[in-house]
């Protein structure tokens, strides 16, 4: 069964946590997203060191570049194989990035949903990773993918990164 982590993003302590002069930062002026998609970065990190397939999937193709960019601007040592859907090598990256509804190119463990719905294709993949927003706004989309998700039968679970950070 399809497993999905809702990750609640804790409150950003001030904007200038964020990487202000980030191609993410640019795209999303709310210090907050901007966290958000550096975690879905690490994330897409930490699931390649594990072996495991990621697809990225992202709202629009500004925020798939904008991820793209962000990837090239982990260090070396954390170098993250990666490509944009279309893009790339015929057996393709360990992780992909698009936007478009078809999803993922071939077979993967893992997805990461950027996008402000639950992606139809969702059901195909073992683990999905999604974020609530901590901001009010941003917790209403959320709340309906995960209605959303709730509706395709997945197993859903929540961890609050504030109460519970990342290791």
């Amino acid at each position: 069964m399809t497993q999905v982590l809702f990750y609640l993003m804790p409150p950003v302590a001030s904007p200038a946590k964020a990487k202000v002069d980030s191609p993410v930062a640019t795209a999303n002026a709310n210090p907050a997203i901007c966290e958000m998609h550096l975690l879905a970065c690490q994330l897409a990190q930490q699931a390649f060191v594990k072996q495991q397939w990621v697809y990225i999937h992202c709202q629009d193709k500004q925020q798939a570049h904008a991820i793209d960019e962000l990837l090239w601007q982990f260090e070396p040592s954390a170098f993250v194989p990666h490509n944009l859907k279309g893009e790339g090598p015929m057996t393709g990256s360990p992780v992909e990035i698009g936007f478009d509804r078809l999803g993922a190119n071939k077979s993967r463990q893992v997805l990461i949903n950027l996008a402000d719905q639950a992606p139809p294709f969702a059901v195909n993949f073992g683990h999905i990773i999604d974020f609530v927003a901590n901001d009010d706004q941003h917790k209403a989309v959320a709340r309906e993918r995960y209605r959303q998700y709730r509706g395709l039968g997945v197993n859903l679970q929540t961890q609050d990164l504030a109460t519970h950070p990342l290791n």
